[in-house]
């Protein structure tokens, strides 16, 4: 889709916390891009969204990763509000599958073409993800990789940590429905539900298939606990040999519960702490975004 560019009341929202603290050293160029399209803008720390009466904005700019977008999302969900995102945190994901260069001023290009799409987006009981969730293995990468090791590596040091964790693998039982009636029990080292499965950029995927707006969760399901067996099974999937066996599992789906006895897990590179069961719920094409 493409609409004319407009801005007449933008919010920035900015974390200055993401990535490498690059989100300090964007305002300057973004203010001089605001006034020179003569546009109303208001900057706000990302602490600050939910203070923010956001009906007064007819776009939010995500100045951080996506974990930041992840916060924008409960108020832009199913309106005519646009997400723009100027990609500033470790993974930027996000920002990578619909054609957002890290570079801010080319970033801004992007929102000044005024391209859009739609994409869809997961309601996780009372939480959003645009990404994926994921539980075990991926859960363990995301959440306990030490934020001193990010700043100094980036993306990088999600790799260092994948290496270290895979070394004490740890399996749990999960209680499966999809589909509203189909059901699985399964041991599992890993459980990845994802509605964009890129990692490291677009250099790898989850899913050559995994669409942003085809209504669909891919499921992946990692079962072996031997670390080179792990890894056989990772890499097949990475690579597009994603066919299920007795190590690994994958499907398509439009909605997915889990049971749960309390589990720790990442939402969009946020670590979460869920204590109920696990209900997943494919939102269609219900949030726009300045995209390539």
């Amino acid at each position: 889709m493409c609409n004319n560019f407009y801005m007449d009341n933008v919010l920035v929202v900015n974390n200055s916390n993401a990535g490498r603290k690059q989100a300090l050293k964007c305002k300057k160029i973004l203010l001089n891009f605001f006034i020179r399209n003569k546009k109303n803008y208001k900057f706000i720390d990302v602490h600050q969204l939910k203070d923010i009466n956001t009906d007064d904005f007819n776009i939010i700019i995500a100045v951080g990763g996506d974990g930041t977008v992840n916060k924008i999302v409960p108020h832009i969900l199913g309106s005519d509000k646009i997400l723009g995102i100027i990609p500033c945190g470790t993974a930027n994901l996000l920002a990578a599958k619909v054609g957002i260069p890290d570079n801010v001023k080319k970033a801004l290009k992007i929102i000044e073409k005024g391209n859009t799409s739609l994409i869809d987006c997961f309601k996780i009981n009372d939480k959003y993800s645009v990404l994926r969730i994921g539980f075990g293995f991926d859960s363990d990468i995301i959440c306990k990789t030490p934020q001193s090791l990010k700043n100094k590596f980036g993306y990088l040091a999600y790799f260092f940590a994948g290496l270290l964790f895979s070394l004490k693998l740890k399996q749990k039982k999960y209680n499966i429905t999809f589909d509203d009636n189909k059901k699985l029990s399964v041991v599992a080292t890993c459980i990845i539900v994802a509605n964009a499965g890129n990692m490291f950029k677009n250099f790898v995927s989850v899913s050559k298939n995994c669409k942003l707006d085809d209504g669909l969760a891919d499921i992946f399901i990692l079962k072996a606990d031997n670390p080179f067996l792990f890894f056989f099974e990772f890499l097949n999937i990475i690579f597009g040999k994603k066919s299920s066996n007795s190590k690994a599992i994958y499907f398509q789906c439009s909605n997915i519960s889990i049971k749960n006895d309390f589990c720790s897990c990442h939402i969009d590179g946020e670590k979460q702490k869920i204590k109920d069961n696990i209900n997943i719920n494919i939102i269609p094409k219900s949030v726009k975004i300045f995209s390539k």
